[in-house]
Parts: C-alpha cells; structure tokens; sequence
C-alpha cells in the first residue's frame, strides 16, 4: 500500500508541476498540491506498520522518486534560482557577488540570452524590465545580492561544475542531492540518537514531504544546504564545538537557522558549554564571510536591509505579524513578536531537554513563522526536516499555511488570508500539543485514536 501511495504522490507531483506556473495557474498548482499532501499524510500513516528494514528501503526509494519528480519541469513559483545562477557565474569570473547588481554595466560581459533575453524575447513567468530597458529573469536587478557567504560558495560550486549552457537544471539537481543527503542524515540520527523503529517513519516526513519536492528541488532554494547543516548539528552527541561550528555553516547560509541555536543550547546551563557552542557558530560566520569581506567590505550586507524594509519588518509595516495584528495596533505587533520569541527561546535555552535539542529549534522556529507569518513557504523547510527528527506532526501546518498564501492570496482578493491560513495552522499546533500532552485524552478513545507509546506521541 505504501508504495502505492509513493507512486501515485510522484505522479501528482509530476502532473502538477506541468499544470503552468503561480501566474498563469495558481489555482491548478494548488489543487494539484493539495492532493499531494493528501497522498503524503496516507503514505506516512502506513509506513508505520511497515517493519523497519523495509520501510528504509522504501523511505530511500521514496524521497528519490519525490526528488526526481520535482526536476520534470523548470522552476514554477519562484524565480530566486536565478538569482543564484547569476551570482555563481559572477564569482567564477573572479568578481564578489556583494560589488555590483546584475544591471550594473561593470557585468555587461556575463550576460546572455538565458538571464537577459533579448527584447523581443521578454515575455513570459519571471522576466522583468530593469529601468535601463534590460529584459531580466533574475529578481531584483538593480540590487546586489542578499544571500551569506556559504551559500554563495555553493552557487560557485554548482556553477563550476555545470556543463556550459545547462540553464536550471544543476542548481535542480544539487537541491535534489541536499534533499536526499538531508534523509540519509535524518535516518543516521534518528536510529543513533531516538527509537531506530521509528526512524524511517519520521525521516519520511521530510523525504516525502510535497514542500521539499517543490522548495528544495523544483525552486532549488538554497535553505536546504542550511536545513541539512542544522540537521546535523543538532544530530551530534554533546553541546560543543563541532555543533556551533554546524550551526555557524546553517546560518552563513541563510539567517533563519539562528532560531534553532537556543535548541542547541537546551538544558546547557554551564557557562563554559554554552560559551563552546556559541563561539564554535560566530567563528564558522565570521571565517566564511571572511574573504567576501576583504573583497566588498561592508558591501557584504548587500540587500538584506533593503529587503527587510521591502517586507514589512520594519516598525510601523504591517505586511507581517497577521495574528498578533488581530489583537494589537500595528505599530506593537512587532515589538510584541520579539518580546514573545525572546522569551520562548528563554525558555528553550534554561527548560529544554538536551537530548532532544530539535525539540526547542522546532518550537522557537515554528513560533516565530507563526507570530512573522510570512508567504514564502520555503522558510518553513527548516520546520519539515525539525517536525522529521520530533515527530510533531501538527507543525506541518504552518508549511501548508504559507504554501497556501502564496498561491491563494491572489485567486481571493480582499480576503484576510494571511490571518485565516496563519490562524487555523495555530489551531491545529495547539490541538496538536494537547493531544501530545493528554489534556485532550478522552476524544482521541472516542474517535478510534490509540497511542503508539507510552511517550505521549500521536501517529509517526
């Protein structure tokens, strides 16, 4: 039955990605995404009775095929992959990708009909005009980069290693290669360090998972690389240097992985530890910026306070904060957002439970997608490969709620979206909590519900 499921998830997702783009068929996309989720929380669920050799071998040959799927068409509803192209092909000509925007004329010579169409070419999912009259399929042209120091070394690398005019397709394929090594790496630290039972079945939350085919493979996002870096720093033994040293390479990635640092540090209230664990990441930081530094300087920053005013961030912005925004002024909801996520990572650092770290990274990341809820739901790999190493299913819900704000929000105009798929993800978390806790122990009985264990989990 398991495998039957796989089969039809592959297919879904291969027919889903032919339905267009989120421009010209969001309402396909999503439908054909929903159907997808539905086929990965079945195949999920049997998996659990399957013996654990063979639900291994079926994880593996799973998260392969979901992989594979997600490279049978060119990227569908994010263009950031081109970015990445662009800034790789810039560092290979010797150039740091910090110095100029990809419309500066200083980069003139790197420009081809792939990135920069020809005029009567420009028409079409993701190209832009630049105010120089430049046809552009990277965003936000006239800008330098945003990305850190470790991602920019592995769009170097992807480049260099790229046959000439191979387009998407190597950046799909190495986001294929870090979503599988991420289950390879799931499934060594689930059978080293929780119940090698039920490994597989919680690896294959992220090896299945429709967000990683889509995200991490189709759009090739490079959280990925951070998700794997997080997966095994969380994954060592002890709170010490090899961890903040893993940790340092998720953030010099993509900056998100700092929420899981407080997880990092769960009941590690020894100075000397905590003090291992954190220079151990600002050291891997500072090294990887280190280069990048001493060719642009404080150009390093690039676009990253630029885009923050772009989303809403900023004081006064209300673009984010969807559900503090119902019972605050806009003006507090942000203040109000850092206050909470300060204290939940208090309290993940002095009451968590060291030898689960990924138990605190999953909830002070998840928390603050919930309080920042933001539309772009590659953000939320992190949380699947989290929800993979806990079990804590019901945090899937807020991936399906930013999936379904970026594909929805223009097919209802006018609609509070934002705070619906943000409210009901809250919803299902705390049903979820209480159901892990027993304060909701009679219905489960009443609805055919039983534990797996005598460890207060539900399901995986």
């Amino acid at each position: 039955m398991t495998a039957l499921l796989l089969a039809a998830l592959t297919a879904v997702v291969v027919t889903t990605l032919q339905q267009g783009d989120d421009r010209s068929a969001p309402g396909r996309l999503l439908g054909g995404y929903a159907v997808a989720w539905s086929l990965f929380a079945a195949a999920v669920w049997t998996v659990r009775k399957v013996p654990a050799r063979a639900a291994t071998v079926l994880v593996l040959a799973g998260s392969a095929a979901v992989a594979l799927a997600g490279l049978t068409a060119q990227p569908r509803t994010s263009n950031d992959m081109y970015r990445y192209a662009w800034d790789g092909r810039v560092q290979a000509a010797g150039i740091s990708p910090y110095a100029h925007p990809p419309a500066a004329p200083e980069l003139e010579r790197l420009r081809d009909n792939w990135l920069f169409p020809p005029q009567e070419d420009c028409k079409g999912w993701g190209l832009t005009h630049t105010a120089g009259g430049l046809c552009v399929r990277i965003n936000r042209p006239a800008v330098p980069t945003i990305y850190p120091p470790v991602a920019e070394g592995w769009y170097l690398a992807v480049h260099t290693l790229s046959p000439p005019d191979s387009r998407h397709k190597p950046l799909q394929i190495g986001g294929a290669a870090l979503a599988f090594g991420t289950t390879l790496a799931l499934l060594r630290v689930l059978r080293r360090r929780g119940d090698p039972q039920r490994a597989p079945a919680r690896a294959a939350l992220w090896a299945w998972c429709p967000a990683v085919t889509l995200e991490a493979v189709n759009n090739a996002h490079i959280d990925t690389l951070g998700v794997l870096f997080v997966v095994l720093a969380l994954g060592t033994a002890t709170a010490g240097a090899r961890r903040g040293a893993l940790l340092g390479a998720a953030i010099a990635v993509k900056l998100l992985p700092v929420l899981a640092l407080p997880g990092a540090l769960s009941g590690q209230r020894g100075p000397a530890r905590v003090l291992r664990v954190v220079a151990a990441a600002v050291t891997a930081v500072a090294l990887a910026y280190l280069p990048y530094v001493v060719a642009s300087g404080a150009g390093v920053l690039g676009y990253l306070p630029g885009y923050l005013h772009e989303e809403g961030y900023e004081p006064g912005h209300v673009r984010r904060f969807a559900l503090l925004r119902l019972l605050l002024p806009d003006a507090a909801a942000g203040v109000t957002a850092t206050v909470l996520l300060a204290l939940v990572g208090l309290y993940v650092w002095w009451r968590g439970d060291p030898a689960r770290p990924w138990r605190g990274a999953l909830l002070l990341t998840g928390t603050a997608l919930l309080l920042f809820s933001p539309s772009y739901p590659w953000y939320s790999l992190l949380v699947v490969a989290l929800v993979a190493m806990d079990g804590r299913w019901e945090w899937l819900a807020v991936t399906l709620a930013g999936t379904t704000l970026y594909l929805a929000d223009r097919l209802l105009p006018g609609f509070p979206l934002q705070a619906w798929a943000y409210g009901t993800a809250a919803i299902v978390i705390t049903t979820g909590a209480c159901l892990h806790a027993g304060l909701l122990r009679g219905i489960p009985q009443r609805l055919g519900i039983h534990r797996s264990s005598g460890d207060g989990r539900i399901g995986v």
